[in-house]
């Protein structure tokens, strides 16, 4: 699959695996749209893009301006052909001491405000019946991972969306693909909430010596253009972990077999 001429909007695209992305998708020829909340540090990125790019800042938990930077996405090009739902914070703290208000504002960040932006752009998808919708969930969103239960209980909360609405899209030509990272070289871990909603402020060895983000971007999107519906890119460790918690393609297929029969209308006709 060329992804020449496609646009790509990637929310979480000044540093790590969004930036990574950007990078790679205008490697291979496409328009990249940025954003994220540091206008600086999208501008940074964009300026070593080498292609056309579209710089859109705004903060995920403001729906008001992530329906302003949708309206301007799609109306940059035409069209959006790929969207990244990437942007999001982990935490490290144990549960029993945790405020309940890091929850919130991890569910928020990493579920809430990744559904608001993928169904403020649905429309315009379902409309063209084409593109890609790609999840950042995590190896946390597969296995339930200590000292992570907020971002643990959002990143599988974001599979769960993911997968439900892979279903009701699979009569279209729509691909809906959950990604799964493990330990990837980013800031993470510095970034990570502790019990009192405070950035961690240092890194873990393990995410220090984890995947380079270039090398993380370009199996995701090799593995988008093999049309793969749930991506792990993790080693070691991790990845026999992902590996054991990975969905069948027949059960995607058993879902998608079930829209087919017409148990949507169903559904619907029974309300």
């Amino acid at each position: 699959m060329s992804f020449e001429g496609k646009t790509a909007w990637i929310t979480g695209a000044s540093s790590g695996i969004g930036a990574a992305l950007a990078r790679d998708w205008a490697a291979r020829g496409a328009h990249v749209i940025l954003s994220g909340r540091d206008e600086a540090r999208l501008a940074e990125v964009a300026s070593g893009l080498g292609s056309d790019t579209l710089i859109l800042p705004f903060d995920v938990r403001d729906e008001a301006a992530m329906q302003s930077a949708t309206e301007k996405a799609i109306g940059w090009k035409g069209n959006v052909d790929i969207f990244v739902a990437n942007a999001g914070i982990s935490q490290r703290s144990p549960a029993v001491e945790t405020s309940m208000q890091v929850y919130r504002d991890i569910i928020e960040i990493d579920l809430t405000a990744q559904i608001a932006a993928t169904q403020a752009l649905l429309p315009h998808f379902a409309e063209r019946g084409d593109g890609h919708l790609l999840f950042i969930s995590s190896i946390a969103g597969k296995v339930g991972v200590p000292m992570r239960t907020a971002y643990c209980a959002a990143k599988h909360g974001l599979i769960g969306y993911a997968d439900a609405l892979r279903g009701e899209l699979s009569r279209s030509d729509i691909g809906v693909h959950v990604v799964c990272p493990g330990s990837v070289a980013t800031d993470v871990s510095r970034n990570a909430l502790t019990s009192d909603g405070s950035k961690r402020g240092r890194s873990d060895k393990v995410i220090d010596n984890g995947i380079r983000p270039e090398d993380a971007a370009r199996r995701i999107v090799d593995a988008v253009a093999e049309g793969q519906r749930e991506i792990i890119v993790a080693e070691g460790m991790e990845e026999a972990m992902g590996e054991m918690r990975r969905t069948p393609d027949a059960l995607f297929d058993q879902v998608a077999a079930m829209v087919a029969s017409g148990y949507m209308e169903k559904m619907q006709a029974e309300e």
